[in-house]
């Protein structure tokens, strides 16, 4: 297994034998308006891709965890060729197969899916509580598991919630992603994991190794890479977690 964070939740993920493109966000720097109702106005993506798009444009399969522009843009429908294959949670296939893609299949939530000697899980979320919860809709996290590698869960956007324990406690990952930036609103409580929640996944799956993303690049994510080593270095957790820069192949210590 070797991951790469591209920007954002956009992962490059070499797993059981495929290249997977997770959650493509490939617009210019700036391209789009922010995010509306958070505490500044800047255009988004805050930051350039780390190299041109077309360095991850020729996966073996994409994988979608969720349809907000922050995680598949226009960007990456334009690039991306449509004859790839793309995974995608349930009821979200119908509007990527709109958009032009002709091998789109989705994850069920209720049993795994066999994808070319990788077997992958849905798993739920929470991206946020109460009335702005329900706002987000659904979002999915996902579980990784093949022959001679170590399962891997990618939590997507979720806070930490009793799903996330869920999966932690039935699938027992050697390696957990999280969307870390704390992305909130000006009201109500983040939508994606903050300093707390990432401390929280570490002491409940103390043999995992965390690997954080989703940070400093998208106007409502305001948990930057400073601020969780920070927390982490007070915790004594540092050393668990991965903190990779934009482009920067992680090497979770498993």
């Amino acid at each position: 297994m070797k991951i790469q964070l591209i920007r954002n939740a956009a992962l490059w993920l070499q797993y059981g034998g495929l290249t997977f493109l997770i959650d493509p966000m490939l617009s210019e720097k700036e391209a789009n308006p922010p995010i509306i109702n958070t505490a500044n106005e800047r255009r988004n993506p805050l930051v350039p891709l780390p190299a041109p798009a077309e360095q991850w444009l020729n996966p073996d399969v994409v994988l979608v965890t969720h349809l907000h522009q922050d995680h598949w843009d226009a960007a990456a429908v334009s690039l991306l060729a449509p004859d790839l294959p793309v995974l995608c949670q349930e009821g979200n296939q119908e509007k990527i197969s709109g958009q032009g893609f002709v091998k789109v299949t989705a994850v069920p939530d209720t049993e795994p899916l066999a994808f070319q000697g990788v077997t992958l899980t849905r798993v739920g979320g929470q991206h946020g509580t109460g009335e702005i919860g329900e706002l987000m809709g659904k979002v999915s996290g996902f579980v990784f598991q093949a022959e001679d590698e170590p399962v891997l869960y990618l939590a997507g956007d979720t806070i930490w919630c009793a799903e996330v324990k869920e999966a932690l406690d039935k699938y027992h990952p050697k390696v957990v992603v999280v969307n870390a930036g704390g992305a909130r609103f000006v009201t109500g409580g983040p939508i994606t994991m903050d300093e707390q929640d990432v401390v929280d996944v570490c002491r409940y799956a103390p043999d995992a190794a965390v690997i954080a993303v989703h940070m400093e690049a998208i106007n409502h994510c305001l948990v930057t890479r400073e601020m969780l080593k920070a927390r982490l270095t007070i915790e004594g957790l540092l050393e668990r977690v991965s903190i990779p820069s934009d482009g920067e192949y992680c090497q979770p210590l498993i």
